[in-house]
């Protein structure tokens, strides 16, 4: 706090303009189509994650450790897309492209906040693997559910705290020409670039935080999947390398569709055109959490078997209320 209010010993007056204009796309016709076809993807998103959480809380044999991160990211993605997708689309299918100030940090806070949950979600599943693969008879005793609530706990708090400092940053700055924020969202590097005074702080803070939140994150499950890789080279045979491997496709496939798009777009951000930009960013937004049901349903193979056991278990309950039914009406 003491940083935030430095200026106020110096009788510095923060200019700070009553609203942004988030832009969006420019010189794109028909360029509605695309957010309608962004609709269907989160009403996708929500229908599959809520499944997701569903069979989680139904199913007593999901109540592990690995699933309590799974759950977590699959609130994650529907917080996150639910904090995003509805306000883009009033944004630019109902043309309020003014947000109030306070509006688009407490905005641009829940979205930094969730994307980079998702992140941070990938680790955990990434050091649940590690120990489930390589120190099998330890695994009850590691990853404990406290131990899994904890880390994701602590996750959170991190997240939280480092996207406040960010957003306490932006108070800081004035704004005294452009409000024109080009981005489809109130996107935090885009904010302080409007900026007329110093910000120093911003660069560094927006600098810092790809490396915390993105690189550091991959580094990590990187490292996890070399060790484990070369674990099973040394002690386990080609059969035994493949059924390890197959309980990682579905993490792998995760890490894969969420890191690959957004790496790219910050590392080249200063090379593309703001279009393919925010085309990457939004879709990187989007799908994740459109997709990353989908594959846990299709590739995990617990969730496979408790969707069938829910279905057999709703079956033979309609079979039974139609039995009592029949015999009341006889």
């Amino acid at each position: 706090m003491e940083f935030f209010n430095s200026a106020l010993g110096r009788n510095i007056t923060f200019v700070r303009p009553a609203y942004f204009i988030i832009s969006g796309f420019t010189g794109i016709p028909n360029v509605k189509f695309y957010y309608v076809f962004v609709f269907f993807v989160y009403i996708v998103s929500v229908v599959g994650n809520i499944a997701v959480m569903t069979v989680i809380s139904l199913d007593h044999d999901l109540r592990t450790p690995k699933y309590i991160a799974v759950f977590n990211l699959a609130f994650t993605d529907l917080f996150g897309s639910s904090a995003l997708v509805p306000k883009v689309l009033d944004t630019f299918l109902f043309n309020h492209h003014y947000i109030p100030y306070n509006d688009c940090l407490t905005y641009m806070f829940f979205c930094y906040s969730c994307l980079s949950m998702q992140a941070l979600n990938l680790v955990a599943l990434s050091y649940d693997r590690l120990i489930a693969i390589i120190f099998p008879l330890h695994y009850q005793v590691k990853v404990t559910h406290r131990f899994m609530f904890s880390l994701i706990a602590s996750f959170w708090v991190f997240v939280i705290t480092v996207t406040l400092i960010a957003a306490g940053l932006l108070t800081r700055l004035s704004y005294c020409q452009s409000v024109i924020i080009n981005s489809y969202f109130c996107d935090h590097g885009q904010i302080y670039k409007l900026a007329c005074n110093d910000k120093t702080p911003n660069i560094v803070i927006g600098r810092l935080l790809p490396l915390v939140i993105l690189w550091i994150p991959l580094a990590f499950i990187l490292c996890t999947y070399l060790y484990i890789g070369y674990a099973l080279s040394k002690v386990a045979t080609v059969q035994e390398r493949v059924k390890a491997f197959k309980t990682c496709t579905a993490h792998l496939s995760l890490v894969t569709i969420y890191f690959i798009p957004i790496l790219v777009t910050f590392t080249l951000s200063a090379k593309i055109h703001p279009n393919a930009r925010i085309i990457n960013l939004s879709l990187t937004s989007v799908i994740p959490p459109m997709l990353n049901p989908v594959i846990y349903v299709l590739q995990t193979q617990e969730i496979k078997v408790s969707v069938k056991k829910l279905l057999r278990i709703r079956k033979q309950s309609k079979i039974t209320v139609k039995r009592v039914k029949m015999t009341i009406s006889v």
